[in-house]
């Protein structure tokens, strides 16, 4: 008899015990939950993620810069535009992860992304291609955040951002630290030959068919890597349509000599591996590029990597572009 009291409160003691303990499981979780994820601003708004993501998909520009910020992918888009810059290791990955979607936006397979089981999705498209991104499927799948680009140059900011919502910070600046110790040699070592002259660069997207060059003027896929060593270009766009075209156009090949009349040195793109494409050869094979001031002075340099979209990348891009200018020491 004795014995029942005790027993009783013991067991009230007890259920009090638990009570008290799952309350503040409940309270411990609810604050893990808070501090795991984080609003992110992106193109299609602010997106709850994770801080820590473990398994991420990315697509387009996010590609070669989450590889290299050596981001937990599970899933990537193709990206053959930028294999010849990538490094060995970051090509072998690039081989081994699952394609989940195709160089197209539109080439988005959604059934291959599910498979996966992402907990975040990065879409790297320019924002007016996310028209052809069914977002609120992907959505039903994980978080998707959109970081696209816009004009050229804009890479560095670009791949600082997607490399954030990735958690991938640290890893991003240590590449971003290299490239500026490495420009700003090369900016030291080429001022003085550069000092008063003007650039002008011919890309390699003009359309034959249609009797066009394009000309590229400063912070363009041409022209950005060799202004961070002090390369000045001159000029700008006649009209301003967005994107690349804030910083580039397609004159007819009539206009080369109202064009890039005016430039001391001009430099044009040429395929990754030193080629030069259809679309440049029928610049370089024009009578009236013959003509141009710059090109009787001899004074013409074909720069090699001009599409670099990360820093590792842009290393290479320094390195062409360092070989490239080096006659103009001599001069």
């Amino acid at each position: 008899m004795s014995s029942r009291p005790s027993l009783r409160l013991t067991g009230v003691l007890t259920l009090t015990t638990v009570l008290l303990a799952g309350c503040g499981s409940s309270d411990s979780d609810a604050k893990s939950d808070a501090e795991s994820t984080r609003v992110y601003s992106a193109d299609n708004g602010k997106i709850k993620i994770p801080v820590k993501p473990k398994r991420v998909v990315a697509t387009g520009y996010a590609v070669p810069v989450l590889i290299e910020a050596d981001a937990p992918l599970v899933g990537i888009s193709t990206w053959d535009r930028g294999l010849a810059m990538m490094e060995k290791d970051d090509l072998a990955r690039y081989k081994d992860l699952k394609k989940v979607a195709g160089a197209m936006a539109a080439e988005t397979n959604y059934e291959a992304i599910a498979a996966v089981k992402p907990d975040l999705i990065v879409i790297g498209v320019p924002k007016p291609v996310l028209a052809d991104i069914d977002i609120k499927r992907l959505e039903t799948i994980a978080p998707v955040v959109a970081i696209g680009p816009t004009r050229p140059s804009a890479w560095r900011e670009l791949s600082e951002r997607q490399s954030d919502a990735a958690g991938r910070l640290d890893d991003f600046e240590k590449g971003r630290e290299t490239y500026k110790k490495k420009s700003a040699e090369l900016t030291a070592k080429y001022a003085d030959a550069l000092k008063g002259l003007e650039f002008g660069h011919v890309g390699g997207y003009g359309d034959i068919a249609k009797g066009t060059f394009q000309r590229e003027f400063g912070s363009s896929w041409g022209t950005n890597i060799a202004q961070d060593i002090g390369v000045k270009y001159y000029g700008e766009v006649a009209k301003k349509a967005g994107g690349a075209l804030d910083v580039s156009e397609f004159p007819s090949i009539e206009k080369l000599p109202q064009s890039l009349g005016d430039a001391d040195v001009i430099t044009y793109s040429v395929q990754d591996d030193g080629s030069v494409s259809e679309a440049v050869q029928y610049v370089l094979d024009s009578k009236l590029w013959k003509s141009l001031p710059a090109v009787k002075a001899g004074k013409v340099i074909p720069l090699r990597y001009t599409e670099a979209a990360t820093y590792s990348s842009a290393m290479k891009s320094l390195e062409a572009t360092d070989k490239a200018l080096a006659p103009l020491l001599a001069s």
